[in-house]
């Protein structure tokens, strides 16, 4: 069906821009400079908060709902960007995770809020709503953005919008935990000073233990190894990036009094340093965030499928403020290079996010998100 509010040619148009853009976390500001250009003319206030967000409001405080979108990536800056159509496709780095989901957001706040819902627009006054663009999201940001976001606004429930997934709703937030495990000794020369213990063999020797050990409900990636300095020397040091993943926080919890008890042969030393964590976390299928956001999905056609991710509402679950997360667009290769999205999914993305702000900001539903005990 065609929509006379949304152009997904435009709107793919700014993701192509953001994405073929340099983002990579902690380079963010680029894309925010952008941003900040590109809605130099729209409705709502805007301004640069203290963690590097891009805050767009479009009323005083205090906000029914924040909906976050982070604008990094996960791409360094030696990445060849470049954004390709072909057969229905978009394909690029970043294309999906998170360019189509900020041009998504800037087209519904520019022009799909003017077909509020009867109740709405009976309401005088501004709209108690807040889109942030976010930092920090990826890799080791720590949701830094997100954090900073849910303390100074305090909205009652908070949105996450992602690119991919728009086939379910993330209801359950997976919560990480990286750190960085380092075994140093005294090295040495591989034939005449064998025997010395290696700290590449009892990093080995660690690893293959937590890999071995962990149940599948919590998984360990060892995701990068270093160390030593040559074939022939015995290694003085060895380190490696490991993560661990659940949707239980009490699990991740263990595991960080497990890595206090590790021991390592006579003759080396063992730091553990956390890089990074990121709570776990629910909300109830029962609670009305939840019901709002699925009685928006029907009018559309998308499922009310509930599903965990990894997304800025983990932040907001943390700081008890209820949290869900959405996809905008159907996708694949997360992550890769090879990214890519259905060009024929953006419209139905951005009518789902227009849909949620009606459901959500309808006074007439006005204090549900408030004091929720329900489970």
């Amino acid at each position: 069906m065609m929509d006379t509010v949304f152009d997904p040619a435009a709107i793919a148009a700014d993701a192509v821009v953001l994405a073929e853009l340099d983002g990579g976390t902690g380079r963010e500001r680029v894309r925010i400079d952008w941003l900040l250009r590109r809605l130099h003319e729209a409705p709502g206030s805007r301004h640069v908060d203290a963690a590097g967000n891009l805050v767009w409001t479009f009323g005083p405080p205090p906000y029914r709902l924040a909906v976050l979108v982070h604008v990094d990536d996960v791409f360094g800056e030696a990445t060849v960007r470049g954004v390709a159509e072909r057969d229905g496709w978009l394909t690029g780095p970043g294309i999906g995770d998170n360019a189509i989901a900020v041009a998504t957001a800037v087209a519904v706040a520019e022009h799909g809020l003017a077909g509020q819902s009867p109740a709405r627009a009976a309401l005088a006054g501004p709209l108690p709503v807040a889109i942030v663009f976010t930092v920090g999201e990826e890799g080791l940001g720590g949701l830094r953005g997100a954090r900073h976001a849910c303390r100074e606004l305090a909205p009652e429930a908070v949105l996450a919008l992602e690119g991919h997934g728009a086939d379910r709703i993330f209801t359950d937030a997976v919560g990480s935990l990286r750190v960085q495990v380092t075994v140093t000794g005294p090295g040495g020369h591989s034939w005449w000073d064998r025997g010395r213990p290696s700290a590449s063999h009892e990093l080995v020797r660690l690893l293959h233990e937590m890999i071995a050990s962990a149940p599948a409900r919590r998984p360990v990636n060892v995701g990068l190894v270093d160390g030593g300095t040559g074939v022939n020397a015995i290694a003085a040091r060895a380190s490696a990036a490991v993560e661990w993943r659940s949707t239980d926080q009490a699990e991740l919890d263990r595991q960080v009094a497990r890595l206090a008890g590790l021991e390592v042969a006579a003759g080396l030393r063992l730091s553990v340093e956390r890089l990074d964590s990121r709570p776990a976390g629910s909300v109830p299928a029962t609670h009305p965030l939840v019901a709002a956001i699925q009685r928006a999905r029907r009018s559309v056609g998308l499922p009310a499928t509930t599903a965990d991710g990894s997304t800025d509402a983990n932040a907001a679950l943390a700081a008890g403020i209820p949290a869900v997360a959405l996809g905008c667009c159907r996708g694949e290769n997360m992550h890769a290079p090879t990214e890519r999205i259905r060009a024929d999914s953006i419209v139905t993305g951005a009518r789902q996010l227009r849909a949620v702000l009606h459901e959500v900001l309808d006074p007439s539903g006005r204090g549900e998100l408030i004091g929720y005990t329900g489970s």
